[in-house]
């Protein structure tokens, strides 16, 4: 899935992003950090993975792995 960066709180290093339909989503600082990334800009494309029960597991940047 594809959205863009709505919420990001360095400290926490948890935020929320907005799927292309305009669906809310948040993320916890466990699938930000398993992304490697440093930092998340807001309005930045991410592409999210979810496990079987729709919770965000990883935040990536799309063409970055």
């Amino acid at each position: 899935m594809q959205g863009t960066i709505a919420t990001f709180d360095p400290e926490t290093r948890s935020g929320s992003l907005l799927l292309d339909d305009g669906t809310p989503l948040t993320f916890a600082a466990e699938a930000f950090n398993r992304s490697g990334l440093r930092l998340l800009r807001l309005g930045q494309r991410v592409t999210v993975e979810s496990d079987a029960t729709g919770v965000i597991w990883r935040v990536l940047i799309p063409g970055i792995a």
